[in-house]
């Protein structure tokens, strides 16, 4: 898929399917600024993952992997589900 492609969502909205694959969907209700912000920070932890892998950091490591959980729960895409109601 190419960086400019829309990957295809399920009828229900909570998924994305990427080459056959069902990923959480980021959550719908973010504002498109809020939702920049959270893919910037999850990038950066991402590199920051590879950075530590390729330094044998191992502090570093766990720090960018904790960046990233972060980032990707903020979004919607890991933790409860943005579907269901929290009440």
């Amino acid at each position: 898929m190419s960086a400019k492609a829309v990957p295809r969502r399920t009828e229900d909205g909570r998924y994305v399917v990427i080459e056959g694959r069902r990923w959480r969907a980021s959550d719908p209700r973010l504002s498109e600024e809020r939702r920049a912000e959270l893919v910037l920070a999850l990038m950066d932890a991402r590199r920051a993952v590879k950075a530590a892998k390729r330094s044998g950091d191992e502090e570093g490591l766990r720090e960018a992997r904790r960046r990233v959980h972060e980032a990707k729960v903020a979004l919607g895409e890991r933790g409860d589900p943005w579907w269901q109601d929290k009440t």
